[in-house]
């Protein structure tokens, strides 16, 4: 073997670690909002708050962690019409670059909304930032820019006065958007390379805010991402956009959807759970349960339980069965929107006032073992990685760890 070989498959066992030690997208790598990562503190303190950094403008986007990078969109200015990317040290919270573009669709938006809703995505090489005017740029890890897709001019129709906030994900080599609203609606996979369309496909026009799912099938070409819209669930190969399978009965527009253990979990009749065939062609409904049923944050589901918030009830169910198992009441004043962060069975909560609640997840009930205030307006789903939290307000970005 030579050598040129040995480094480049040290090279990729490398990256190929780097990929797993990382937050890549919206609700973590497989959008579950879970993380194996169990060295996270398990309450949060002034003295498990690493560091903090300004940010230039708001945003409900969470944080990516790539490496030793954390990535977090903003945006500014009177219109929020100013883009920013940037990028800083998981170590020291020193930036190490940021870029900026002027948004080229529409930046209006609701007054707690923000342009930089969606959470940037990455496959460890690149980085997808998705912004409400629908503008879309890829950068390399180092910040520089590598193609830019104004889908706000492409489609001026696609936007609605509340703004857009529908995470982008990475399968393989598709970057996979839905872009919906009540005038256009439409999902489509782009090529990470190249930023060419590889397929669209168009949706039900209504405003939706969710987010795709991934489900991991047996095999790569089994592999599906799940689009949530008000009329269902369709199940798509990220490849070509073609439908392996569909459920038609309804189904809630800001919750998005997620996967555990070979089942779909839609946020739909409360929350019902799909179970694909081994061929991804067909879908069975194990149950369904209006008790179950999320507000704004979406469903986590880990070990069997499935969590879901509701105001300011968590509800603990049976991913089996869909019986509730345990109820408690959370706490503090304030609404809460981001999907929780789950690891080592505690769950992390942030509420809109910037209140960080942990609670410890018992087989017979959820215990609150630490409240601690950050400040700001949170409403993004935090990343975790190596160790670490990382969570963002309007105004700045933290890293939690003992």
């Amino acid at each position: 073997m030579t050598r040129h070989c040995i480094v480049l498959i040290l090279t990729l066992c490398g990256a190929s670690y780097s990929i797993g030690a990382d937050w890549l997208q919206f609700r973590g790598n497989d959008t579950t909002s879970v993380s194996p990562d169990e060295n996270l503190p398990c309450r949060i303190s002034d003295a498990t708050i690493k560091w903090s950094a300004e940010l230039p403008g708001g945003g409900l986007s969470g944080p990516i962690v790539i490496g030793e990078r954390v990535v977090v969109t903003a945006s500014s200015g009177f219109d929020q019409n100013r883009l920013h990317v940037l990028c800083f040290s998981t170590v020291s919270g020193e930036k190490q670059w940021e870029r900026q573009f002027w948004a080229t669709g529409s930046t209006t938006c609701h007054e707690i909304m923000r342009v930089a809703a969606p959470t940037p995505a990455s496959d460890g090489a690149r980085i997808y930032a998705l912004y409400s005017s629908n503008d879309l740029a890829c950068l390399d890890l180092d910040g520089h820019l590598i193609w830019y897709r104004s889908l706000g001019l492409e489609y001026p129709n696609a936007s609605n006065s509340l703004g857009m906030a529908s995470s982008p994900v990475v399968v393989g080599e598709t970057v996979v958007l839905q872009i919906e609203s009540d005038a256009e609606a439409f999902a489509m996979g782009i090529h990470t390379a190249t930023g060419m369309t590889r397929w669209k496909i168009p949706r039900e026009r209504t405003s939706n805010w969710t987010s795709p799912a991934i489900f991991r099938g047996d095999t790569r070409d089994l592999d599906r991402v799940v689009l949530q819209s008000a009329v269902g669930l369709d199940a798509v190969a990220p490849e070509t956009g073609e439908i392996a399978w569909s459920y038609r009965q309804g189904t809630e527009t800001r919750p998005s959807s997620t996967v555990w253990s070979g089942t779909v979990f839609g946020v739909s009749q409360g929350l019902t759970a799909l179970k694909p065939n081994k061929l991804g062609d067909a879908v069975d409904l194990s149950w369904s349960e209006q008790k179950l049923a999320p507000g704004s944050p979406s469903p986590v589901v880990d070990a069997g339980r499935v969590y879901v918030v509701s105001g300011k009830i968590l509800t603990a169910g049976d991913a089996q069965t869909g019986d509730v198992v345990w109820r408690m009441r959370i706490g503090g004043n304030s609404r809460y929107w981001s999907t929780p962060l789950l690891a080592n069975h505690h769950l992390y909560l942030f509420d809109q006032n910037g209140v960080c609640r942990v609670i410890h997840l018992g087989e017979e009930k959820g215990t609150v073992v630490s409240e601690h205030e950050l400040g700001g307006t949170i409403l993004c789903t935090p990343g975790a990685a190596n160790g670490a939290i990382f969570v963002r307000s309007y105004e700045r970005l933290w890293k939690l760890a003992d």
